[in-house]
């Protein structure tokens, strides 16, 4: 019975066309963009790569963005989900190695990445088995907090980037940006049918062509670009494997697997799909093949990009058919870093303005997740406090911890990282495994 109510509500979900499939596809794509450029920006930048080496790594990660999404996608007897879930860069891998290529050189970054894809994959099967430690009370706050922590990010984007930037916080930076969400609004309110399901994509639309007016649209990426790129094994050298430098990153995978827990929860809830051990176990699989071939081909760690949930949220198209056409996307521009390039023209503030709308949208499927904790009870109250309280404030000032070993403070400045652990610890001493509590009473 079940079975069927769930093939009905995935035929239900299926009706849109292959060009339909394709423009929401673009829109994933372009929501997750400057999330995944980002990470080889400033990994590159912060161990002074040159113009050829940035642009390797640019062109591979969206690549590899695009395998690790497919690899997520297929279901079969040992990998894949099966949520349309988009796979890109984990961010909070980024000051990891750069200190280990700083100390330890370029092929210990990548040594390390492939070590920790092979711990992933070996310890799926264990790490699916804690699900009972993720109820909706710890996902719910989890899912709020990473929202509500990423707000700031999209915030400064509206601004036009960096607040030290002279032109930050300008007119026409705002301008950009408010006309973007205005934009996304007026969609939402009253478009129809699948217009209304690309309203992000329309509103980055919307925004480019007023940048374009005012003169803010910069071309330089698009002709700098190379118009065909082919991804090589172990491009920067031969990895080494350096055990401090492995079992940092293997800290780092962990944090990761916690974080996707949360992004293919919020997924399924969405979606109306069960999530139980044997698709955690996949979807972990999938992920820990992934961060292995970004070892291999010189690329970084991947995890479920949470923007990608607020968007499936909001356009309320829940099949994983968009999802394909966006890896499809990922690996076409990761193969032509000259088309790859024309999603960099999109201005700053105007992509601040799609992310505002969709960070917004992730922390509410987090509350719509909350709904389902009774708040009749206390210690509930207690812990989702305590846990939202950590997260963003540790966020907001990770100097708190700054005296602590480097080992501690790596978790303390992690906002997501501190409420995943506060949530769940609580959530064990005051609940325990058993959820008859925490639940909202029949």
């Amino acid at each position: 019975m079940e079975s069927s109510k769930q093939m009905t509500t995935e035929q239900k979900q299926t009706e849109t066309s292959t060009a339909q499939s394709a423009v929401l596809g673009l829109q994933h794509l372009l929501a997750m963009y400057a999330g995944a450029v980002a990470v080889p920006l400033l990994i590159g930048t912060g161990l002074n790569f040159n113009t050829e080496q940035m642009t390797y790594l640019i062109s591979i990660d969206i690549f590899m963005c695009g395998v690790a999404t497919l690899l997520q996608l297929t279901v079969n007897k040992f990998f894949g989900i099966g949520l349309p879930v988009v796979l890109g860069c984990a961010i909070q891998a980024v000051a990891p190695l750069i200190m280990i290529g700083t100390d330890k050189g370029v092929g210990a970054i990548y040594g390390s990445i492939i070590a920790a894809g092979v711990f992933i994959v070996l310890i799926s099967g264990v790490f699916s088995k804690i699900k009972v430690l993720f109820p909706p009370l710890v996902t719910g706050t989890v899912i709020t907090v990473i929202g509500l922590t990423l707000i700031p990010v999209a915030i400064e984007k509206m601004g036009g980037g960096l607040a030290s930037d002279p032109t930050f916080g300008s007119t026409d930076n705002l301008l950009l940006a408010f006309t973007t969400i205005a934009l996304i609004v007026i969609i939402q309110v009253w478009g129809r049918g699948f217009i209304r399901s690309i309203s992000v994509l329309v509103g980055l639309a919307g925004g480019t062509i007023l940048a374009a007016v005012l003169g803010m649209v910069n071309l330089q990426p698009i002709g700098e670009a190379t118009w065909f790129h082919f991804p090589q094994p172990f491009y920067f050298g031969t990895p080494t494997f350096d055990v401090s430098s492995i079992l940092l990153m293997i800290i780092i995978s962990i944090v990761s697997m916690v974080e996707s827990t949360g992004v293919y929860f919020a997924l399924g809830d969405i979606t109306g799909k069960h999530v139980g051990e044997q698709e955690l176990k996949k979807g972990y699989r999938a992920e820990g093949l992934a961060v292995i071939l970004g070892g291999i081909f010189n690329t970084f760690p991947y995890t479920g990009f949470s923007q990608n949930v607020g968007l499936v949220q909001l356009s309320g198209i829940k099949t994983r058919k968009p999802i394909y056409f966006s890896a499809f996307f990922l690996i076409v521009l990761g193969l032509l870093p000259k088309f790859g390039a024309a999603a960099q023209i999109i201005p700053e503030p105007v992509l601040g303005g799609g992310m505002l709308v969709m960070f917004g949208m992730v922390a509410v499927q987090g509350m719509k997740m909350l709904s389902k904790v009774n708040f009749d009870n206390d210690k509930n109250l207690l812990i989702i406090a305590i846990s939202i309280g950590f997260g963003l404030g540790f966020n907001m000032m990770p100097e708190l911890f700054a005296k602590m070993p480097e080992t501690l403070t790596m978790f303390t400045g992690n906002g997501i990282v501190m409420s995943s652990i506060t949530a769940i610890v609580l959530n064990f001493l005051f609940n325990g495994v058993k959820a008859e509590d925490q639940s909202v009473p029949e």
